[in-house]
């Protein structure tokens, strides 16, 4: 049973609905006097929600995934241009960037002085300046964590800041903003979604709280992540995923994650790949990992309980297996086109580097049951 002495910590408002997207013109009038607005490749794309913001605002486009280079270069910006607001529209990479700007104008210094692994981690210990998130994709959850991840392609890491200071102070989801995601974008961020809120609800570190909103946001995956890829204007089945993905956001804040988030999250500063992708090739084979490893070492704790509660959940069926479970997993990765690791680039030279790295990864923490180094690498393996 998970633990009834908990903490929950997320931003200090969620707006959620079709249409709510409107609201960060007063939103941000009500925050700061002059904002800088990161938004993703193609800021033209937001003329109509930005033309009515009440403060004046610089642009600042994220072309592709966040660096340290680049958030230096956005802090710059801000600095030079007065900021005392960030407002962020975009996808995990541009929201994660809004959120290390916020709090390096509330705390100074450089990404290094903070970041984890790479850097000092020094503790960031005054507040961030105000922040206001708007997710165009369905899969990350970064409007509602305390967290932002940056690349650094000297090191071949991606690495956090991270503190309870680093919320948003808005979090506006609209899933009218990701009506226009192409399928792969759909797919891949969908699977991200899905992968959290299953990770959460097995995690060591899971809550009655976070067991709530994880289980609450496979049902809308199951609902709306098939859906949603085969026909990206049907709007019920956005809606499910913008519930999914912000539910996984909540949980994954709170009760961590698990061995996919740990080995994706090395993967992704080893080679080119969207995040939710690799999540996608690797959730099944951790999924039979973890199940196998809980048989034979834990086979009394409550786990593999929550693996079946995941089944169900996900088939729609009070009586499925694990087993049965899994096989919807692989049939929602095939349906939804996703491809192998070795398809983008990795090579089996680099795997015993990743599992290295990804045993003292962060997220990993969370797994329901700590797994050996060879078991690691016969995820990797089977997920190349």
């Amino acid at each position: 049973m998970p633990p009834t002495d908990f903490e929950f910590a997320t931003a200090s408002r969620i707006i959620f609905g079709p249409g709510r997207a409107a609201e960060v013109a007063s939103t941000a009038g009500r925050l700061g006097s002059r904002a800088l607005v990161c938004t993703g490749a193609e800021p033209e794309r937001h003329d109509g929600l930005l033309e009515d913001l009440r403060v004046p605002f610089a642009l600042f486009p994220v072309r592709g995934e966040p660096t340290v280079d680049l958030a230096r270069t956005a802090v710059a910006v801000a600095r030079d241009e007065g900021v005392d607001l960030v407002v962020a529209v975009g996808g995990g990479s541009v929201i994660d960037l809004g959120k290390a700007v916020a709090m390096l104008l509330g705390n100074g210094g450089d990404p290094l002085d903070y970041l984890e692994v790479i850097g000092e981690g020094r503790l960031i210990d005054k507040p961030s300046v105000p922040c206001v998130a708007l997710p165009t994709t369905a899969g990350t959850g970064a409007e509602v964590t305390p967290n932002a991840v940056l690349a650094s392609p000297e090191h071949g890491l991606k690495a956090s800041l991270r503190s309870p200071l680093m919320f948003p102070r808005v979090a506006i989801v609209d899933p009218l903003l990701t009506m226009s995601c192409p399928p792969s974008v759909t797919a891949s961020s969908g699977m991200d979604a899905l992968t959290q809120c299953l990770e959460a609800l097995v995690s060591i570190r899971a809550t009655p709280m976070t067991d709530a909103l994880a289980s609450e946001g496979l049902r809308r995956a199951a609902a709306g992540l098939r859906r949603s890829y085969a026909d990206g204007s049907d709007m019920a089945a956005r809606t499910d995923m913008a519930l999914c993905s912000l539910l996984g956001g909540l949980s994954l804040a709170n009760a961590k994650l698990g061995a996919v988030h740990g080995l994706a999250g090395v993967i992704g500063g080893t080679i080119e790949i969207p995040h939710g992708a690799a999540c996608a090739a690797l959730l099944l084979a951790t999924i039979e990992a973890n199940v196998k490893a809980l048989r034979t070492r834990q086979p009394d704790g409550d786990a593999l309980a929550r693996y079946e509660q995941v089944a169900r959940l996900l088939t729609g069926r009070v009586d499925a297996t694990i087993e049965q479970g899994a096989v919807w997993i692989e049939e929602t990765v095939r349906l939804l086109g996703t491809a192998k690791l070795a398809s983008y680039g990795l090579v089996p030279d680099q795997v015993d580097e990743i599992v290295a790295r990804a045993l003292v990864a962060s997220s990993t923490k969370g797994n329901p049951i700590e797994l050996r180094s060879e078991e690691l690498r016969g995820v990797l393996t089977s997920a190349t």
